[in-house]
């Protein structure tokens, strides 16, 4: 079978295609591939409310050196005149742009996306001309209840509420990126992600769709594919290192993480000599965080919240790791870069940072953190967790109006924090960290008792 050689360029105005005869620019190995070259704009303003109008808010253009990407096609198969591409739309640094490259490569070489059967939202895996995964995307039109979801769960547009009710439908995406650009230092392991835009590509379109000649663009989530053996669940907790437990359970907490549980912690491929993990303590890879940051204080889910792991103090590292957390720049960063995502999601990012800064100051272990801010049940209801009691206080203290909605069999305060201004949303801090601290001072002094009545 003959072949032809083909390249990929990296255009200023047309995003990622094949390359053109009539383009000049110098061919060069991935391996040689400078991370920088793949770039998005940094102007043209910010993101409408609804996600929709992304397709036209940001064309990902500008000027920037064009190497390109030897690839190759069959003799005989002809080039499209509109051939697949993809663009950044949000998303930063060299694991991301090399992700961008390696999947622009594959859509080049006439690579499909492959859809993931488990899930309720559309899921893709993209492979190399190797076969091996290298990224998944899960476009924001095809989310539980989106109006193009592919799996009977769609008809609802973008913007409304979603699976979460905390969590508008078409924000999942916008999510996935947020965590990934909370894991400082990559501590949890969070994949390298990014919001990117597809055309011409051959995903899902539901059979309402008017007819096109070409594709309709899609925004994306786009993730780095981890290899794994196994998800948590398969293994069980025994097998896991402390550290990585509690790294992924500080971003958790951090960002809200209503959603994680034991399939979306990936167990990290070993070598082949370890591959049944006997007598091996494995190290997890968290994945899927389309359902955190929620605009307001809800029911998170942590898997390991009743983990060993969980029970054993932070280690000095993650003690030093953790002061050095500064909520408000993690929220300037989103503020800049996802402009998409909401004030109360933002504002809850930075009562839980607050929290989780003065609890493990304080000596509480991850598992009292999380219970700190997990619901309880009790008789049938579903009563506040103490987080939410203490931001009920903090919030009566400056004389604002909560919201309330019937829960399934009690009324619970609905905790956003999107109706305080400025001045109030200041006061709110303030009041939290002291009543926080009082908090805390209770637990030793309880503590002391306890221990000073066990002595006899």
């Amino acid at each position: 079978m003959r072949f032809i050689k083909m390249a990929v360029t990296i255009d200023r105005h047309e995003g990622f295609g094949p390359f053109s005869r009539s383009q000049r620019c110098k061919l060069q190995s991935y391996g040689h591939l400078d991370p920088n070259v793949v770039e998005h704009s940094k102007s043209g303003g910010t993101f409408s409310h609804s996600i929709e109008l992304a397709f036209e808010a940001y064309n990902i253009h500008r000027s920037f050196s064009t190497p390109c990407l030897p690839l190759t096609t069959l003799v005989g198969e002809e080039l499209t005149c509109h051939p697949p591409r993809i663009e950044i739309v949000r998303g930063s640094g060299a694991p991301v742009h090399a992700l961008v490259v390696e999947v622009a490569i594959a859509l080049a070489s006439g690579i499909k996306p492959i859809p993931i059967p488990s899930g309720l939202g559309g899921a893709y895996a993209f492979c190399n001309q190797n076969g091996t995964n290298i990224a998944v995307a899960k476009p924001v039109d095809e989310e539980p209840f989106a109006f193009n979801n592919p799996k009977g769960l769609g008809g609802q547009m973008l913007g409304q509420p979603g699976l979460k009710k905390s969590i508008r439908i078409g924000e999942t995406g916008i999510r996935e990126l947020a965590a990934y650009l909370l894991d400082h230092g990559g501590l949890a392991a969070v994949p390298p992600t990014a919001l990117v835009k597809f055309s011409n590509a051959a995903f899902f379109v539901t059979s309402n769709a008017a007819p096109s000649a070409l594709p309709m663009p899609k925004v994306a989530s786009l993730q780095r594919f981890v290899g794994h053996g196994f998800d948590a669940g398969e293994l069980g907790p025994s097998f896991f290192s402390v550290a990585s437990v509690h790294n992924i359970g500080i971003l958790d907490i951090r960002i809200m993480n209503l959603d994680r549980h034991a399939g979306n912690m990936l167990v990290a491929e070993h070598d082949s000599n370890n591959a049944s993990y006997g007598g091996t303590v494995a190290d997890l890879v968290p994945i899927d965080h389309g359902f955190c940051l929620p605009e307001w204080l809800d029911d998170p889910y942590f898997e390991w919240l009743h983990w060993p792991q969980a029970s054993i103090p932070f280690s000095d590292y993650e003690l030093d790791y953790i002061s050095k957390l500064d909520p408000f720049k993690d929220a300037e960063v989103l503020r800049t870069t996802i402009p998409l995502l909401g004030e109360s999601a933002i504002r809850v990012l930075i009562v839980c940072t607050v929290l989780l800064k003065q609890a493990a100051a304080a000596g509480l272990c991850l598992a009292e953190i999380g219970q700190m801010i997990t619901r309880k049940f009790r008789e049938g209801q579903e009563l506040p967790s103490e987080m939410e009691n203490i931001c009920l206080k903090v919030k009566a203290s400056i004389h604002t109006k909560n919201r309330t909605e019937q829960g399934s069999k009690c009324e619970r305060a609905e905790i956003s924090f999107g109706d305080l201004n400025q001045v109030q949303w200041e006061a709110f801090l303030e009041h939290f960290g002291e009543l926080l601290h009082s908090v805390f001072e209770d637990r030793k002094c309880n503590a002391k008792k306890l221990e000073h009545l066990g002595s006899y």
